[in-house]
This record gives structure tokens, C-alpha cells and sequence, in this order.
């Protein structure tokens, strides 16, 4: 296959999706396919330029992006579609995250041009991002979540609906960029700040306490679960991204029924907000024994310590595997499908 990899992009996840990206470019190479890469920001990476930025470390914290976003804006608009890299490829492998990577905005450009991409469609992928209409789309599905506002809250409706500690966060994010653990009322006004640096629309949820679990779906199939245990309170991006700094358990040990429960869950979710190809659903399980669906993942993480290889891992499909099925889901649903069965 003649496969380009999209990624980087100009967003806080930057360096987590060029870390991924360095996989994905091994694994495929080393099966023998011919890739390439595109920086959303700058068009073909050159040799040396592809080393430098796949080589790099994720680090202890978010990209900074400076005025990537404005030569992202002028690549879609003007220059991906005139890459002969992007449009004489057999499959484009989206290894971006956040922003107009993952939110539909690449996606329906892409299906303009015509050429199979991996992930979700371009509606799919604009539900999944938006946390507030996901939630409700789940919901309606028979997916529990937890309660939740959007801003602007007064303190005393989170007391009384919600309850403390709360979770702040953009509304359209991933990594837990700009998430806070807010223990009282003193602290909500900071938090909604902090969140809206990084998204105009910030919500307000439920904190749910427990065990944090993942299941990963790959072509309708859901994945063995895995159960993170972090060494901070919360699944922070220091967590995700350093080694060592969580505890990645495939499969989760939990008992048969529960499981079941979860895998169907998943699948539930990642029919209602109509993913293709793959995706990944977080949950948290109650100390009362209760699921709560966290958020569904369009594009997860395929670094070093990301949970669907692990998961994928644990079933049998090691990452080389992986990719290729990734990529044949995606050439299976063609340019501009919604679905990729």
C-alpha cells in the first residue's frame, strides 16, 4: 500500500501526534508498504525533517503551538489537496489529534478530495469532539454519563445537581488539556478559565470516583477491556504520556458479566455517535458498582504507552497487525463514507 501518514497539526496534542506517527511510520514500513508523511502545518516532510519531529519526545505537558494554527488554516485550504502525496495515496493514516484533526474539519476535506481516510467520517468525528453533544447523543442511546452544565454555572447549582469535587473542561479537547479537578466552589472560577483558554465552551461534570477502564472497538469488534490505574488522583496527561507513570492493566481483571457489560457499552457508543473503523470509550466504574461512559476517542493514541495497541495487544493483534487493519478498514469504507464496517 501507498500509505501518507496526517499529522502533527497545531494543537496542545502536537507531540503526541507526532510520537504516534513515528509508530505508526515504523510499523507499516517495516511490513513492507511505502510511506509518507504530512505535517498539517508545513505539507511533505522532508528526511531530515521527518527524523527530527518523529524523533522527539512527547514531554511532561502540552504542545505549544504558537502560529501554527494560521498555516494549518492556509495547508487545508489551499495546499493538502495539491500534495501528490495526499492525493496518490491509498489510504491517509490521521495520526492528529484535537482541533481541526480529529473535529471533522480534515475529514471533509478529505472526503473532497476523494481518498480514504482512517478514523470516523466528518460528522462523526464533529460529534465525538463536541463532549456536550456526545453526551446527550449517548445518553439518548442508553449510555450512561455523568450529570453535567455547560458555562456559564453558579456555584450553587453545581452543589446542588452536581455535587463536589467537579470536573472542568473544554468542551472540545482530548489529553485532558486544560482539565481541572475542582475540590470546592473557591476554585470553579479559575478552572473556567483555565478550560477556556483552550475551548470557548467549557463544561462542568459530575466528578466520578472509581476505577478507570477503556474499551476499544476495531471494525465493529470491541477489544479485551483494560483497566488505568495513574499515579496522580487523576488520568492527566503526565500520566498518559510518561513512562512509568501509570499502570496499564490488558485485560482488566474483572468478571465475565461486567465485562460483557462494558464491551457492549462500548459498541452501543460507538454506534450512536456513528465512529468508523475504530475508536476507543472511556468509562469510570462507581465504588457502588455503577458505569459511567467518559468520553468516546476518534483518532486514540498509537504511541509507546497508548491504550488501544495495548488492548489490541491483548486480543492477539500486535501493533504492525493493527495498523494494516486500520488502514483496510478504511480503504473497506472508501472516500467520503460515513462508516467503516
Amino acid at each position: 500500500m501507498r500509505v501518507t501518514v496526517l499529522a502533527g497539526g497545531a494543537t496542545p496534542e502536537r507531540a503526541v501526534a507526532f510520537a504516534g506517527a513515528a509508530q505508526i511510520v515504523a510499523a507499516l514500513r517495516g511490513r513492507g508498504h511505502t510511506v509518507r508523511v504530512v505535517d498539517t502545518t508545513q505539507g511533505l516532510l522532508s528526511d531530515g525533517e521527518e527524523a527530527r519531529l518523529l524523533g522527539s519526545a512527547v514531554g511532561s505537558g502540552p504542545s505549544e503551538v504558537g502560529g501554527l494554527a494560521e498555516r494549518e488554516r492556509a495547508i487545508l485550504a489551499t495546499g493538502l489537496a495539491s500534495l501528490p502525496a495526499v492525493r496518490d495515496a491509498d489510504v491517509l493514516f490521521l495520526s492528529v489529534h484535537g482541533g481541526r484533526g480529529e473535529g471533522g474539519t480534515l475529514q471533509a476535506l478529505l472526503d473532497v478530495i476523494g481518498v480514504p481516510y482512517t478514523g470516523s467520517g466528518h460528522l462523526a468525528s464533529a460529534l465525538a469532539m463536541d463532549k456536550n453533544l456526545a453526551k446527550r447523543l449517548l445518553r439518548a442511546a442508553g449510555v450512561p454519563v455523568p450529570a453535567w452544565f455547560m458555562t456559564p454555572v453558579a456555584p450553587d447549582d453545581v452543589t446542588t445537581a452536581l455535587g463536589w469535587p467537579v470536573i472542568v473542561k473544554p468542551c472540545r479537547g482530548g489529553s485532558t488539556v486544560g482539565l481541572t479537578l475542582v475540590q470546592n466552589a473557591k476554585g470553579l472560577d479559575a478552572a473556567v478559565a483555565h478550560a477556556a483558554a483552550y475551548d470557548a465552551e467549557v463544561m462542568v461534570e459530575q466528578f466520578i470516583p472509581g476505577r478507570e477502564l477503556t474499551v476499544g472497538v476495531l471494525g465493529e469488534v470491541p477489544l479485551p477491556v483494560g483497566e488505568i490505574i495513574p499515579k496522580h488522583e487523576l488520568f492527566d496527561y503526565e500520566c498518559k504520556y510518561l513512562p512509568g507513570m501509570s499502570q496499564e492493566i490488558f485485560p482488566a481483571r474483572l468478571d465475565t458479566t461486567l465485562t460483557r457489560q462494558l464491551q457492549e457499552l462500548a459498541l452501543t457508543a460507538h454506534r450512536a455517535l456513528h465512529l468508523g473503523g475504530y475508536s476507543r470509550i472511556d468509562f469510570r466504574l462507581s465504588p457502588e458498582g455503577d458505569i459511567f461512559c467518559l468520553e468516546a476517542n476518534t483518532l486514540p493514541g498509537m504511541t509507546r504507552t497508548s491504550l488501544l495497541p495495548q488492548a489490541a495487544r491483548a486480543a492477539g493483534v500486535e501493533f504492525p497487525e493493527l495498523c494494516e487493519r486500520i488502514c483496510e478498514l478504511a480503504r473497506r469504507r472508501g472516500p467520503g463514507g460515513a462508516r467503516g464496517e
